[in-house]
């Protein structure tokens, strides 16, 4: 089985995004894929809780640690319904996936 031990690397996501915000066009290419970026967020972080490395993920899901760092990347592809159904499994979670009405104008 792969190593388990997971160390997360320092990072101020706060400081990184403000910082971003002072280049043209970063706002709105950021709120275009507002949707991307939270569900990235919400999968690093149940892997950080899970205290898992990408290989061990890929190893649990049956795919490569290179097809788990894709995941990740907010943006660029988006996760198929099963794929995520499985990364959830992974992380003992349960994926739930809702639409919400948009309030009316």
């Amino acid at each position: 089985m792969a190593d388990l031990k997971f160390e997360p690397i320092a990072h101020d996501h706060a400081q990184f995004i403000a910082r971003a915000k002072l280049r043209p066009g970063f706002s709105e290419a950021y709120a275009g894929l507002e949707l991307e970026y939270t569900l990235a967020s919400q999968m690093l972080g149940a892997r950080a809780k899970a205290g898992l490395t990408q290989d061990a993920v890929a190893e649990r899901m049956g795919t490569t640690k290179s097809a788990i760092s894709r995941l990740g990347s907010a943006g660029r592809r988006a996760p198929s319904l099963a794929t995520l159904k499985k990364y959830a499994e992974a992380m003992g979670c349960d994926l739930q996936v809702k639409l919400v009405p948009r309030d009316a104008a």
